[in-house]
Formats: structure tokens, C-alpha cells, sequence
């Protein structure tokens, strides 16, 4: 019996394992790096271990350090959860070898599935060699070996883009997951992407528990999943679950995994086997009604399953929750998570809480908002409903791209595929704030500044402030008068430190306020207070680009230097920022007149990088 667990991981899974370990009577065991020391995943186990000398990013990679602070700790078994470390055979040998017990598959099992590359020989599926690739053969799809995420991925359309696309994803996937090895497979432009969960014991058996949908995708990284996947036949479903228990036998799987397809034109296509727990397990949870950390720890301790899983009821739908802005090519963002509620009667797993710190070191998620329905239109308006009341204050979020997702009519519909995001973003990252929420930031503002409102005789002229929303500047006005504070078109209801009330063509609204500095949220609306009047100084010359995000500079394009001529859209510079790649383009044709960063430089958000200058009309 597994006494003591510890999670080779952190936030979220480690936290969402450790809750399953307290129900099951188990004592848990964190690791953190020194950007953990005081994460949620640390603070809730029973006891935390350092891991030293890595930096930050590199920390849960390694397995020596991990291993020894299992002994060190006292515990008796290891989950990996998903990402890090959690596909390495060799990881998964050295716990074995430390008497430990490995919640997973054999080492064997994971060599043999964990490479995409042999996997697909496994199912005898070849993969493409770079001088397989012709003009006739694209698109294609450049993808890391090991690992997953969305990382190391590219599409390629032209030949002339193979080689950059070939070097990009290599450099991502060595940073991401230690291992640099890509290969590339032909491109499906209108496929969905349609999982299979399993879970199997050591005594034969093999559960296919359903399908999954994770079509809607961004940066080749799933945003939105539910089971069962809509739409499909029941025997395209019978397929794909054969197929899933067919890998799962080929290797002598044991534990929780899952098989990946494409499907297109009514055809499934064999992607990948990823021999670990999945971000999207929950959805499978809710429709199953079981728990499938314990079931890997009973797995593990040697029980076995029942002939025959439990019936599936009902549709579970997740959205994951980031701190990044889709409106600034997914943009991550960081600092002070101030407020994270969502409301009852939705699943929140999450590895942060009020106050904690987004920082640059790791994925940004958030965390992942799960409803469960007898229907999937049911579970899709529960999930919308909570996401849309759900009090997020803090960095920008994907919330409002998630609602408008989860509403628009060709998911509704069940007829979305993996380019869903490539045809709708721009129309779902429009800026559609409130209109009335920067007056109501302003009447909040304005309360106990003056009890009498600055009344007298004459009237008062109009107050003003400025505030920028969705990188649109609002200019607001309202007045002080001995009724209390007003505005034109709308009664003032009400209006206090947090809550106003507005009356507008008869129709009353309430806004709650929160303030954080300048940083201000009214209901779902994020703000940000201008100064009254801009300082000079910050002001940028025109053709200025500027770090979107905190990071690294990785790489400067070649020859790139002041003085040179460059072409609207060419790369210039690429900063790594939670461990993805992200290009910094030349805004229009022009000059580059200023270059003040190199490569291996940190960077902030708003920090220089280039500038440049088009030429005079």
C-alpha cells in the first residue's frame, strides 16, 4: 500500500494529485524550484522539498534531484503527472531502481510510445523524411519528437520556410523537453482532433473510457475539450477505441494514457500514444464518475479493474483558463493573480489562489473550468455562464475568447476542426468591453474623495478621467452635485467604493468594482487608469517594437544590424517566454535604425527591441 506520494510536477496536476492523496489517507510530498518556493502546489502537500541548482526552467527536468528527494522525504511512490518528466523512460527506471513505486507505465512501454516517431512505427504508420518533402506534399507539420503541449510544432505551406520551421522547432523542443528530435507528417487543414482515454491493470484488462474532442486549439495546444466527442458515428467511435486498446496491448500498457487521432472525412488517422494523464482527464471523469488518480494508484498497488468500466452519462465540457491575450498573438502575460472565483456548480482545478505570483518561468494557465450536463447544450451554457460571472482580477486572460468560443455557432453546432481559431479569431478577439464600465470605475473612484462632492451654487464643471480598455483609450466625464454624483445619458443610482448602480433607458445595471492601483476590474471588464496628463517622455518614436512580454532574447535574425533595410512582416528578433518561441516581425518596410538588445538578454514587457523607420512619402 502506497503510504507516502510524492508529484514529480507543479501547479495544477500536482495540486489537483495531492487532493486525491488526502481522500485516499495518503501523505504527499511537493518539489519546487526556487520560482515555487511559495506556489500553491508547495504550500498545500504535506511536506515540500527544494530541488537545487537548476534554473527555474530546467529544475523539474531532473530526475536524480527528484528522485532524491523522494528518499530524503520518505516517500514510497512517485507520480510524474503530465509534462516534465513524465514520459521518460529513464526517469521512470531511476525511480524503479530507488525501491520506489512508478504511478505509470513500464519504462518499456513508455520508450516504445513516448517518441511519436516510434509510435507510428508501432502502428505502422511511416512519418515523412525532410527530402520527402515536395511542393506537392504541403502543407506538412513539423513536430517534436517527445513531449507535447503544442510545443516544437510549425506548419509548413512553402518549401522555402521547411529549413526555419525544421530549426525553430528543434531549438523549442530542446528548450521544452531535453530532446531536440523532430519529424514531420503530412498536414490535415480540416481535421479534429479525437482522443481516446484507457486505463489498464496489470491483470489484462484495458478500459477504452470514451472519446474526447480537442479540436479548438491555439499554437497547435488544446483550449477546449469535452467527451464524448459530437458527431462522430458510433462506429468511428467503436474504431477509435479499438485502435486505442489495440496500442495499449502492443506495449503491455499499464496505468492511464491516451490515443490520439485526426479525423477527417469520416477517417480516423493515428497521431500519438501519450503514456501519461492528460491536462483534459477531467472530462472523462465527470462523464465516467470515477477518479483516475486513484485508479492509477490502485492500478499501481496491483488491483485490478472491473471487467467492464462504469457507464458514461451525460457530456463534460473544460476550458482552460491563461494568462495571455489572444488579441497579441496569444501573448503570455504576468504578474499578481489578485482574485480567481468562479461560481458553484463547476469543477476548478487550479495550482493558484488569490495573491499568488504568474511568472515567466512556466506555462501559462491559469486553470481549468470544467461543467458537466445531461446534455452537451446544457454543459456548454453552464460553462459560458460560469466563465462570463467568473471573478478574474489580475494579468489579461483568455476568459472572454472562451465565452464567445463556447457560444459561436459552429461549435454550438458540432462542426468545428483544429482551424477553428486560424478562421474566427479576429471576429472573437474584437474589443467588446462594457461601455458603461469606465464610468463606473470613475464613480467608484470619485466616492469619499469629497462627502459633499464639491458642491456649489454655480454648476460644477464636469470631472474627467481617462482609462484604457482592450488598448482603447475611454475619456469619461461626470459631475459633483449636491444630489451626489451624475452623468450625462444615466441615473446614478448608487455608486460606493465597489458598487455602482446605473440606470440606463430605465434598465438598472450594477457593477462591482475592485481596485488594485491603476489596475481596476468592473464585473468582467479589465481596466487600466491614465494618468491626466501623459508624460512626454514615454512616448515612443513611430516604428518602435517593443517586448509583448517578459522573456528572453534567443535569437536575432542574420545580419541584421542599424543601418539595414528591412521587409514589412520579416523576423527580426525571437523571445522565448514560458518556454514557446514567439516572433518579433518587422511592423512595415522600412529601415532598422535602433537594435539595443542582444541575444541572451532579459527583457520586460514594454522594453525596446527595435525600431523601425519608414521611408519619408
Amino acid at each position: 500500500m502506497i503510504s507516502t506520494l510524492l508529484v514529480a510536477n507543479r501547479g495544477e496536476i500536482a495540486c489537483r494529485i495531492f487532493r486525491t492523496c488526502r481522500e485516499q489517507g495518503i501523505r504527499t510530498v511537493a518539489v519546487h524550484s526556487d520560482a515555487d518556493a511559495d506556489a500553491l502546489h508547495a504550500r498545500v502537500a504535506d511536506t515540500a522539498v527544494r530541488l537545487p541548482g537548476a534554473a527555474p526552467a530546467e529544475t523539474y527536468l531532473r530526475g536524480d534531484l527528484i528522485v532524491k528527494a523522494a528518499l530524503a522525504a520518505g516517500a514510497d511512490a512517485v507520480h510524474p503527472g503530465y509534462g516534465f518528466l513524465s514520459e521518460s523512460p529513464d526517469f521512470a527506471r531511476a525511480v524503479r531502481d530507488a525501491g520506489l513505486t512508478w504511478i505509470g507505465p513500464s519504462p518499456e512501454a513508455i520508450e516504445a510510445m513516448a517518441s511519436k516517431t516510434r509510435a507510428k512505427e508501432l502502428m505502422g504508420i511511416a512519418s515523412l523524411a525532410e527530402s520527402d518533402v515536395t511542393e506537392a506534399r504541403l502543407p506538412v507539420l513539423v513536430k517534436a519528437a517527445a513531449g507535447g503541449g503544442g510545443r516544437g510544432m510549425r506548419i509548413v505551406r512553402r518549401m522555402e520556410d521547411l529549413s526555419a520551421a525544421l530549426e525553430g522547432a528543434r531549438a523549442e523542443a530542446t528548450s521544452a523537453f531535453g530532446d531536440g528530435e523532430v519529424f514531420v507528417e503530412p498536414y490535415l487543414e480540416h481535421g479534429r482532433h479525437v482522443e481516446v482515454q484507457i486505463l489498464a491493470d496489470t491483470h489484462g484488462t484495458v478500459w477504452p473510457l470514451g472519446t474526447r474532442d480537442c479540436s479548438l486549439q491555439r499554437r497547435h495546444q488544446k483550449v477546449v475539450e469535452e467527451a464524448p466527442a459530437p458527431g462522430i458515428s458510433e462506429g468511428l467511435a467503436e474504431e477509435l477505441r479499438t485502435l486505442a486498446v489495440r496500442a495499449a496491448r502492443s506495449v503491455s500498457y499499464v496505468g492511464a494514457g491516451t490515443v490520439e487521432f485526426l479525423v477527417a472525412d469520416g477517417r480516423a488517422h493515428f497521431l500519438e500514444m501519450n503514456t501519461r494523464l492528460q491536462v483534459e482527464h477531467p472530462v472523462t471523469e465527470a462523464v465516467f464518475g470515477i477518479d483516475l488518480v486513484a485508479e492509477q494508484l490502485r492500478v499501481a498497488e496491483g488491483h485490478a479493474l472491473e471487467k467492464e468500466p462504469p457507464p458514461a452519462r451525460g457530456h463534460a465540457i473544460e476550458a482552460r483558463l491563461y494568462a495571455e491575450d489572444p488579441a497579441r498573438d496569444w501573448a503570455p502575460q504576468t504578474g499578481t493573480l489578485h482574485r480567481l472565483a468562479v461560481p458553484a456548480g463547476v469543477r476548478l482545478d487550479t495550482g493558484y489562489t488569490d495573491g499568488d505570483t504568474i511568472g515567466v518561468h512556466y506555462d501559462p494557465m491559469i486553470a481549468k473550468v470544467v461543467a458537466h450536463a445531461p446534455t452537451r447544450a446544457q454543459a456548454l451554457r453552464r460553462l459560458a455562464g460560469a466563465l462570463e460571472r467568473a471573478e478574474l482580477h489580475g494579468p489579461v486572460t483568455n476568459r472572454d475568447l472562451l465565452v464567445r468560443s463556447l457560444r459561436h455557432e459552429e461549435f454550438t453546432t458540432a462542426r468545428m476542426d483544429t482551424g477553428f481559431y486560424t478562421r474566427h479569431l479576429t471576429a472573437l478577439t474584437a474589443p467588446a468591453p462594457d461601455p458603461y464600465a469606465p464610468l463606473a470605475a470613475a464613480l467608484a473612484d470619485a466616492h469619499g474623495r469629497s462627502r459633499f462632492g464639491g458642491w456649489r451654487n454655480l454648476p460644477a464643471q464636469p470631472q474627467v478621467k481617462r482609462y484604457e480598455v482592450a488598448g482603447q483609450e475611454h475619456e469619461v466625464r461626470y459631475r459633483c452635485t449636491r444630489d451626489g454624483l451624475a452623468a450625462d445619458g444615466v441615473r446614478v443610482v448608487h455608486a460606493d467604493a465597489h458598487t455602482v448602480v446605473l440606470e440606463v433607458d430605465g434598465v438598472r445595471r450594477r457593477f462591482e468594482v475592485f481596485a488594485y492601483g491603476d489596475e481596476i476590474h468592473v464585473n468582467t471588464t479589465r481596466l487600466t487608469a491614465l494618468p491626466r496628463f501623459p508624460d512626454p517622455a514615454a512616448q515612443l518614436a513611430p516604428g518602435s517594437l517593443v517586448a509583448p512580454m517578459p522573456g528572453t532574447v534567443v535569437r536575432i535574425a542574420e545580419g541584421l544590424e542599424e543601418g539595414v533595410p528591412v521587409a514589412a512582416g520579416q523576423p527580426l528578433i525571437w523571445l522565448e517566454a514560458m518556454k514557446m518561441q514567439h516572433r518579433i516581425t518587422a511592423p512595415a518596410a522600412g529601415t532598422l535604425t535602433a537594435l539595443p538588445v542582444c541575444a541572451g538578454q532579459q527583457v520586460q514587457p514594454g522594453t525596446l527591441l527595435a525600431v523601425v523607420e519608414e521611408p519619408s512619402s
